[in-house]
Formats: C-alpha cells, sequence, structure tokens
C-alpha cells in the first residue's frame, strides 16, 4: 500500500481563509506529514511542479510521495488526517454526503476572493492573535 504522507500540498496563503486553515494544519501536524506550499509565494512556479497556476488557483492540489495529484476535497480529507482532525472531515467522504460537499467545496474555491475580502479583516486579527499569543 502507497502512504498518502507526505503530502506536497499547494494552497493560496494570500488567501486569508487559506491561510487559516493551512496554519492550523501545519501547527497540528507534529509528525510532518504535510509540506504546505504557497503558490502566491514570490518566485513560486507552478510549472516546476507539473502545473499551471491557472490550475492551482482554481482549486486546492496535493502531490502524494508516488507523483499522484489529488485534487479539492480530497486534499482537505488528507491534510486534516495528517494533522490529527480526520474526523472532523470524514463524513464528508460518506456515501451520498460526498457528492454535496465536492460540490459545496467547489463553489467555494470559485468564490474564495470574495469570501476573503469579506472575512480577510476578521481573519488577519485572529492570525496576528494567535502569533502573538505563540510568541511568533
Amino acid at each position: 500500500m502507497v502512504s498518502d504522507y507526505p503530502l506536497k500540498v499547494f494552497y493560496d496563503a494570500s488567501c486569508p481563509v487559506c491561510a487559516l486553515e493551512m496554519d492550523q494544519l501545519g501547527a497540528r501536524d507534529t509528525a510532518g506529514r504535510l509540506v504546505l506550499v504557497d503558490m502566491s509565494a514570490p518566485g513560486f512556479d507552478a510549472a516546476c511542479h507539473g502545473f499551471s497556476h491557472a490550475e492551482l488557483d482554481a482549486a486546492i492540489h496535493a502531490v502524494r510521495p508516488d507523483g499522484s495529484v489529488v485534487r479539492g476535497m480530497a486534499v482537505l480529507r488528507l491534510a486534516y488526517a495528517a494533522a490529527g482532525l480526520g474526523w472532523l472531515l470524514r463524513p464528508s467522504a460518506m456515501g451520498p454526503l460526498r457528492p454535496a460537499f465536492d460540490a459545496a467545496y467547489r463553489v467555494f474555491a470559485r468564490h474564495r476572493k470574495s469570501i476573503s475580502r469579506v472575512l480577510g479583516p476578521a481573519i488577519t486579527a485572529v492570525r496576528a492573535r494567535r502569533a502573538r499569543e505563540s510568541g511568533s
């Protein structure tokens, strides 16, 4: 059986919602099962990883150790499991719920920049408070 980890996750840290989620998952990943790659970082070249910027911008992507690519909710399910929070998203993979959760993620991904514009100031404040509390 091929392992899903370490899982290289491509996300957009310029998206406050995405950044907050990956901050939390990264902090909980004490086993080093996640490799978080910020696609918005200066100098990031999507082509070096086999993607276009548009692909990565449209939905969260990850690459397993065997090179297979995972997209959308499947990435989040694996990432949450890596951080010890798999139970939170386990229902999203079950039978008739899976298509609904997958569709909901696609709606979020399509509108994440608008959502982030609205929620961004509050999320930025939460991230700053957490950074102060952790001494970062």
